[in-house]
């Protein structure tokens, strides 16, 4: 057999073997060769595979041993080390080694079935140390004398903790969207799982919330103090082990640099679009939280299925299908009829009461279903139904309420109610920016009205602005919002109580004010 494993990349074929009747041989042959190749052992003979595998050393493994030779995993050459006669020198023997084709192979198939078992996970302690390692780099980047060795070795532990929260966040929630799917199986240990895991969803969904906001501030302080430099330190120490080629971009970044700066920059904006929201598109942690919490929901909705399946109880399809059985069942159509009223409640009309000459008319004409209506008797009423309503009298009608002083009461409140409010939008409204100092002591109705307002303009704010204009809901008002730089606490005293936070100015506009 002649050497082989050193052709064309495409005269191999690595992956041949899969799908084979033989496939549990050749793989269970080539993780022999991963393992020795891990131990430094680079041949091996038949009988060593054979040892290692547990079997006998027959024509089935060399045939095996053949055609992955064939296929280009492995490589043979004569085994020349142990003859000792002539005749042991034409006998085939061979010396096996795993090729750099067939090791890929193995490694690329490892990493497929390491994927596709991946349950991932949520790693609140990733959270915690993309916070940790942003605050060190702020503080690097502050710095009159940068570290790229500090800086380049920060940022690699940042976007190695960034891909693995990233990857495990993803595939747990695929994981997760097949355990809601569950219908089958242990219905006990289902539940009792389901319990762990939303307290489990929970804590995560928390501590994403509190170290979301934290990573942005941090993000938007980087930035702030120029993140570009220090990925292009880090870029640049990347590209110190690259080969030169002489060639520069932009008089200072040889090729390899941009290549390296290029990539450090993806990353950056991977991390920012993950914890940053735009006007335009939400982060990923915000689409995270949200699919937890639906997610939430499905589980406690998936066991309640459960337990409604365990306690007898069944859905509106299963009740038709017994229904209609029944209806198979039925002896004959009057009690197929009767099953239908019972079922569906299509009880006759109890208030169309006929009189005793039409049942008599009924019985002399006996009129079949084909009867056309106009040629059937007529169904004759009592004209006290027709004139009352009702076919029995049932004593005097009680008399109508006259209800015009709760309707003039209730108009008075709601009078009132709009004045109050029309009060306090006036109270509240500006002719310009003013300070939130030197806001006057409001009543109870103007300050919650007030706080509304408020909440809505901090609610629209992203991370990292200073300030905000947005509408209400209702389109009422319009509120502008500045921080104040170093304007400190203010407080404003209210007969419910004294709201204390940080100065700003506000805009508060009444857009109802000339309606």
């Amino acid at each position: 057999m002649p050497n082989q494993g050193s052709g064309d990349i495409w005269d191999t074929q690595p992956f041949a073997h899969l799908g084979t009747p033989l496939e549990p041989l050749y793989r269970s042959i080539l993780s022999v060769f991963v393992q020795a190749k891990d131990r430094f052992l680079v041949h091996l003979r038949p009988e060593d595979v054979a040892v290692e595998l547990g079997r006998d050393n027959d024509d089935a493994l060399i045939s095996a041993l053949e055609r992955l030779v064939h296929w280009g995993n492995l490589r043979a050459d004569a085994d020349t080390g142990r003859v000792t006669s002539v005749e042991d020198f034409h006998r085939k023997r061979y010396l096996y080694q795993l090729t750099t084709r067939g090791y890929a192979a193995e490694q690329a198939l490892a990493v497929y079935e390491e994927a596709v078992a991946q349950r991932g996970a949520l790693q609140s302690v990733a959270l915690a140390d993309i916070a940790d390692q942003l605050e060190a780099l702020v503080k690097l980047a502050r710095e009159s004398e940068l570290d790229p060795v500090r800086i380049h070795l920060l940022l690699l532990g940042l976007a190695d903790r960034f891909a693995s929260l990233a990857g495990n966040a993803q595939a747990f929630m695929g994981s997760l969207r097949r355990a809601i799917d569950f219908s089958d199986g242990d219905v006990d240990g289902f539940i009792e799982y389901k319990e762990r895991l939303i307290d489990y969803i929970d804590r995560f969904i928390a501590d994403l919330a509190n170290f979301g906001a934290r990573i942005a501030v941090l993000l938007d302080e980087v930035e702030a103090v120029g993140h570009e430099r220090l990925l292009l330190l880090a870029a640049r120490r990347e590209a110190a082990d690259a080969v030169p080629d002489g060639e520069e971009v932009s008089g200072v970044i040889d090729r390899a640099e941009r290549a390296a700066f290029e990539a450090w920059e993806n990353r950056w904006r991977g991390l920012t679009g993950w914890f940053v929201s735009t006007r335009t598109q939400s982060s990923q942690a915000k689409l995270l939280r949200q699919s937890a919490v639906t997610a939430i929901k499905q589980l406690i909705d998936t066991v309640g299925l459960l337990n409604e399946r365990r306690s007898g109880r069944s859905d509106r399809s299963a009740d038709f299908r017994t229904l209609a059985r029944w209806f198979a069942g039925a002896p004959d159509d009057d009690a197929a009829h009767r099953l239908w009223r019972v079922a569906f409640g299509l009880n006759a009309a109890r208030h169309l009461t006929v009189t005793g000459a039409t049942l008599d008319t009924w019985r002399e004409d006996e009129p079949g279903a084909a009867t056309p209506w106009a040629e059937a008797p007529p169904v004759r009423i009592s004209p006290q139904l027709r004139r009352t309503g009702a076919y029995e009298r049932r004593g005097k009608p009680n008399k109508i309420r006259n209800r015009d002083e709760e309707r003039r009461f209730l108009r008075l409140q709601a009078e009132r109610e709009d004045a109050e409010t029309a009060a306090a939008r006036a109270r509240l409204g500006t002719d310009g920016p003013v300070r939130l100092s030197s806001v006057d002591v409001l009543d109870p109705r103007v300050f919650r009205l007030f706080l509304g307002l408020l909440g809505d303009a901090l609610s629209a704010r992203l991370p990292g602005e200073t300030e905000v204009r947005t509408v209400t809901a209702d389109g009422s008002f319009e509120i502008r919002l500045a921080v104040v730089p170093g304007g400190g606490d203010v407080h404003i005293v209210t007969d419910d109580g004294v709201l204390t936070g940080p100065e700003h100015l506000i805009e508060i506009t009444d857009l109802m004010g000339d309606t």
